[in-house]
């Protein structure tokens, strides 16, 4: 059964981190479907992930398993969701309304698990002083006023790879204390910023390079 204390405030090792929402999404799958229990194998089998392991991860939130019975599928849901802070509702800019940060803005699923894009910026006059989805679009002259008054806390960063430093610079000039960076630009940020990479080019990358390796490669 999970413990109803359990510190959020842990800093746990990433690939720790970045297994627990494959966690919770399996557990979504199984508490919708009317499952009350759940082991650590069921979960090992369904992700590819050794049980041990998912113990292990599971223990840094103080949850444990019942002998022969397994987890409570709604404690382990709760839980997981809290702990992971998708439970707590976080604004968000978007810097760059491309075709990325456009797609961004209209996936409204971003907002189930606590994000909240507030505000989209972009240097596009035919895009300043619109809106997409209801989330206005103004200039990034304008981001230090619109954090003083939507209290962002993230900035997700979909700029062309030669204005991602100075925008990075600007978003936290502004205030933003976290950057999602989608570029394939490794952005710097002064210490006590939270900097997350997410390069979708990086793992087209890998995607080509194990395509190759098996002889599944490009068209001919």
């Amino acid at each position: 059964m999970a413990s109803d204390r359990y510190n959020t405030q842990i800093l746990l090792p990433e690939p720790t981190l970045r297994r627990l929402p494959w966690y919770l999404s399996y557990i979504d799958i199984l508490a919708a479907d009317g499952v009350a229990t759940v082991s650590s194998t069921r979960i090992a089998r369904a992700l590819s992930v050794d049980a041990s392991q998912i113990a292990k991860d599971l223990s840094f939130l103080n949850i444990k398993g019942k002998t022969r019975i397994g987890y409570d599928v709604e404690d382990l849901r709760r839980a997981l969701t809290s702990f992971l802070g998708f439970r707590t509702a976080h604004n968000a800019f978007i810097c760059g309304v491309g075709s990325l940060g456009e797609a961004l803005i209209r996936d409204r699923g971003l907002s189930n698990y606590g994000l909240n894009i507030v505000a989209g910026f972009d240097v596009k006059p035919r895009l300043i002083g619109t809106e997409i989805c209801h989330v206005p679009i103004f200039h990034p002259d304008d981001m230090k006023a619109r954090q003083s008054a939507c209290q962002a806390s993230i900035g997700i960063l979909t700029v062309p790879v030669r204005q991602a430093q100075d925008v990075a610079d600007n978003m936290v000039a502004a205030g933003i204390k976290a950057i999602w960076n989608f570029t394939p630009y490794r952005v710097r940020v002064r210490d006590g910023i939270v900097l997350a990479n997410t390069s979708i080019y990086a793992h087209l990358a890998i995607i080509y390079n194990r395509l190759n390796s098996i002889g599944g490669g490009a068209l001919k």
